[in-house]
């Protein structure tokens, strides 16, 4: 839905991307009001990500993955403070050790990468969840949990898709658009993780109070 890349088998292409569009301008209007009202560090940082949109979640996870240089999916206490703070999130040192604590529960002097990412999104009841995870499942064609052109190619064709059409755009050009929309300008690449795609549309769904509202989102977006 989002990206009007799903695309070239919706009638409606422009009402679902303009319907993107407004949930993403809403989520960012009441993530800007709610930062200032946050009731700890964590849902402040919350509250900043999304103000960025949908997918300032992926961008801070991404910013912590360029810190993470061995790899491990751990964080020490100083690779965090320099993940937020060169992410521009604007938190006091205290804040940042509360966060950094609240997600340490043992003490040990790191934390696990994906558990603050987990922490960190908006929760989704367990019906979103499942709609999301039956999109991604959908889009994972090869089964190995990151979304490529790929796997795009083996769902959806795009070759009565407008820009296709007019020469604007190859396949594989508009399947990266899609891809691209799930992360911030600024580390954009082709391939979307199941992490981010649940990172990104937990972002959406705090922004949407109705269920139903969502559940026929997602189903209309994927074709599900």
């Amino acid at each position: 839905m989002c990206q009007g890349t799903f695309i070239v088998l919706i009638r409606n292409f422009d009402s679902v991307m303009a319907c993107t569009d407004r949930t993403n301008t809403i989520l960012q209007h009441k993530s800007k009001k709610r930062i200032e009202t946050a009731t700890s560090p964590l849902e402040k940082l919350t509250h900043i990500c999304l103000a960025r949109g949908a997918n300032g979640i992926v961008g801070i996870g991404r910013q912590f993955r360029i810190i993470d240089d061995d790899g491990d999916k751990k964080l020490s206490f100083k690779e965090f403070y320099k993940g937020c703070n060169d992410f521009g999130a604007n938190l006091t040192k205290e804040e940042i050790t509360e966060i950094f604590q609240s997600i340490d529960k043992d003490g040990s002097g790191s934390i696990d990468f994906e558990e603050f990412l987990k922490a960190l999104r908006p929760p989704m009841n367990k019906a979103r969840m499942d709609i999301v995870n039956r999109a991604f499942v959908k889009l994972d064609k090869t089964k190995d949990g990151v979304i490529k052109v790929d796997d795009l190619r083996g769902v959806y064709n795009c070759k009565k898709h407008p820009k296709y059409l007019n020469g604007e755009k190859t396949e594989d050009e508009i399947f990266i658009e899609f891809l691209r929309t799930f992360q911030p300008d600024d580390s954009a690449d082709d391939t979307v993780t199941k992490e981010e795609f649940f990172s990104y549309y937990s972002g959406l769904s705090a922004s949407i109070d109705n269920d139903a509202y969502f559940d026929l989102m997602i189903r209309h977006a994927f074709k599900l």
